[in-house]
């Protein structure tokens, strides 16, 4: 069947310098321009489909039209996912692996997380009042760390925090990156494995103990379909999948100050220790701020949706920015109005900041509760806890840098417990 002349095609001959240019606007900036809610167009040489909104989340994560396999580009799984990790993995594999974290994430383990992180911002506080003045993202990316290998039964020395963190935070800020940030990342995950390697053999021989239940333990002696443990490569490879987003969620520490400086109409209603309005805080602050630009996957079998012919292996990017700003869900997109979840279903489609779908048998983040956990935690922590000012400094961000930060990555000073 020929292609539909309906769909828009990019007329550009190659669109991967606008995409590094672009960055979270990239697709969005088309699909408004061609008042469709996808295109096609080419990237690294290649023909791609670019779509987003509600409908086109829904098709995305539909198991039997796509697959992850080959959707991830080398250079992203060399920095961010790891090689052939479970990002990449279809079917009863996949669902066989994905429970594996899934057992990891559960309530129980995100409260306690979240019950760590209170003690260790506490901990922190005390040395901010001396400090003068800090870097919140700097702080909460070594907290995380500290937090989440003391959560997983990582053995880690107070003296390797800040470079741990700074590895695996190097990991992310490699996604959408080229040359010298991208190189960094890869090396930064090379260092990486080779740590947790390490942790695993010595679990796997005794010299380490690790407690039954725990992320090591269960990634050190988790048995694949086939009754064979995965490599010591492997089970290191998905074990930082389990430590670098909770690392990553410093990003999201860092907007909601930002969030809660922009719009301070809303402190006193954060301080009234409200959980529900905190939750609604913490969601806006990952709907309304950049996180993921888009999340890619290719076509299992062909098949035609909205005049568009989704031909066998071809890649397609999902829009989660967008989609998280699409007006016809979100009236008034870009007004940060935590309101808005006040009476949301938890659609599985209309908000994806972490991925869409059922988190249990598809590719949505099984870290999602994690995050939001850890986020309501610092949130409190920042408004009922302590006292700070926040002097003259560049809090813009960039749309165009992937993934993105507050410039001054949110300074505070004059801090003081209550």
């Amino acid at each position: 069947m020929s292609s539909h002349a309906k769909v828009p095609h990019d007329k550009s001959i190659d669109n991967s310098f606008a995409l590094m240019k672009e960055g979270y606007r990239f697709i969005g900036n088309r699909i408004d321009a061609y008042q469709s809610d996808l295109f096609e167009t080419r990237l690294l040489g290649e023909k791609v489909i670019c779509m987003s909104g509600k409908e086109a989340a829904r098709i995305f994560y539909d198991t039997d039209r796509f697959q992850r396999k080959g959707a991830a580009p080398k250079r992203v799984q060399k920095s961010l996912f790891g090689e052939n990790a479970v990002q990449s993995m279809d079917g009863e594999k996949h669902i066989h692996r994905k429970l594996l974290f899934m057992s990891l994430m559960t309530p129980p383990h995100q409260k306690r997380l979240a019950g760590l992180m209170k003690v260790e911002w506490e901990k922190a506080a005390h040395k901010w009042e001396t400090d003068g003045k800090i870097v919140l993202f700097d702080e909460a990316k070594n907290t995380l760390c500290k937090i989440s290998c003391e959560w997983a039964g990582v053995p880690l020395k107070e003296s390797e925090v800040e470079e741990r963190a700074d590895d695996f935070s190097d990991m992310v800020d490699a996604f959408g990156a080229v040359g010298p940030r991208h190189r960094k990342g890869r090396k930064a995950r090379k260092k990486t494995e080779k740590w947790i390697q390490t942790v695993i053999e010595d679990v796997r021989n005794g010299s380490l103990e690790a407690e039954e239940g725990s992320a090591l333990y269960e990634m050190a002696f988790h048995r694949e379909l086939n009754g064979k443990k995965l490599d010591t490569e492997m089970a290191a490879i998905e074990l930082i999948n389990v430590l670098r987003p909770i690392v990553a969620i410093a990003t999201f520490i860092t907007f909601s100050a930002l969030g809660l400086h922009e719009n301070s109409q809303y402190k006193e209603k954060l301080q009234q220790g409200d959980e529900q309005f905190l939750e609604m805080f913490a969601q806006e602050v990952r709907r309304f701020y950049p996180f993921g630009p888009f999340v890619g996957a290719r076509v299992k079998k062909s098949f035609i949706w909205n005049d568009c012919e989704f031909k066998k292996g071809t890649l397609v990017l999902l829009d989660m920015y967008g989609t998280n700003h699409d007006p016809r869900i979100w009236g008034n997109p870009h007004e940060f109005r935590p309101e808005r979840f006040e009476d949301w279903d938890g659609a599985l489609f209309e908000f994806i900041p972490q991925g869409g779908g059922d988190p249990a048998k598809g590719h949505r983040c099984p870290g999602e509760g994690i995050t939001v956990e850890v986020m309501k935690t610092s949130l409190d922590f920042i408004v009922n806890k302590i006292d700070y000012e926040v002097p003259e400094q560049d809090l813009s961000y960039s749309l165009s840098k992937m993934p993105t930060l507050p410039n001054s990555c949110f300074i505070m000073k004059n801090i003081k417990l209550k």
